[in-house]
């Protein structure tokens, strides 16, 4: 993937806050949750009692790699950055940066041909746990949303973890991440939160459906912004293969699998790997974020 190529990221629009090695907040408060969102990763979770108000939309893959490796997060934080010294995370800070700047970018783009106002979410990348409007998140939650503050949280640390835990390669693989994270963003954006947090507090027994279809629409929105760059000559060979791959990585089928030998359907939280493979694809074969509609 040509990153340094994307136009649109290269704007100062969009607000980024390095709060790498600085923890924030107090470890065993309100965890936002996490999970594939990103991960959708890589996928937000979207927790039930974070939507009653309390806290947020979740979206990364920490909860994934928790059932992965348990307690492999709860090692002593690494000491903070020498600001004085190289940064050995600069290239993945500069790629982070820029997609997601380019993601925020289309995505009001979009909305003004459609006569609506786009508010850019904030970001924030983070190590060894992060304080935001939702409460505490420790690292275990990875890359995840709050629609309280309105920001994109992601742990850089996460990002190489999906090579390394989840076998998902390539550094579009890391951007379907964030451009799922960012699809939760539009969906807060668009209303589409609201509506599913009272569907989920009229209707408590279908809350978990309702949320597996918020991560599959948040994938299907990650498609979308695929395309465009698809369309822009940004991608290069097998960059759509590790978009596909990531997301079937992912799967609460394949991941139930890895870690207790057994699939259980009533279980899952984020959808199959053949269901988000399948939303991810249709969103980025269409390049129309009307198709995205996992509610129908």
């Amino acid at each position: 993937m040509r990153w340094r190529d994307l136009k649109r990221g290269q704007s100062q629009d969009v607000q980024v806050e390095d709060r790498r090695g600085q923890g924030g907040g107090i470890p065993g408060g309100l965890k936002v949750g996490g999970g594939g969102g990103l991960l959708l990763i890589l996928a937000l979770l979207i927790l039930p009692q974070l939507l009653g108000g309390k806290g947020g939309l979740g979206g990364g893959i920490g909860d994934i790699l928790e059932k992965l490796n348990p307690g492999a997060q709860a090692q002593a934080p690494a000491p903070t950055r020498d600001a004085s010294q190289p940064d050995p995370q600069a290239e993945l800070v500069d790629f982070t940066t820029a997609v997601m700047n380019d993601v925020s970018q289309l995505w009001e783009e979009i909305f003004t041909a459609s006569q609506k106002t786009y508010q850019h979410p904030t970001y924030q990348i983070f190590t060894q746990g992060t304080q935001g409007a939702c409460g505490y998140a420790p690292s275990q939650v990875g890359p995840h949303y709050c629609p309280l503050d309105k920001t994109v949280y992601v742990d850089l640390d996460f990002l190489l973890a999906l090579q390394n835990k989840l076998g998902a390669q390539g550094d579009f693989a890391q951007a379907y991440v964030l451009a799922h994270e960012v699809g939760h963003h539009v969906q807060n954006e668009l209303g589409i939160a609201d509506q599913v947090r009272a569907e989920q507090q009229n209707n408590p027994g279908n809350a978990k459906q309702s949320s597996i279809k918020m991560e599959l629409q948040a994938d299907c929105f990650a498609g979308v912004w695929g395309r465009k760059v698809y369309q822009e000559g940004i991608l290069e060979a097998g960059d759509v293969e590790e978009g596909i791959g990531a997301a079937l990585a992912v799967g609460d089928d394949r991941i139930q699998q890895q870690t207790t030998g057994q699939v259980r359907p009533e279980e899952w939280t984020h959808g199959s790997a053949a269901e988000r493979s399948k939303w991810f694809q249709t969103g980025f074969n269409s390049g129309d974020p009307n198709q995205c509609n996992t509610f129908a």
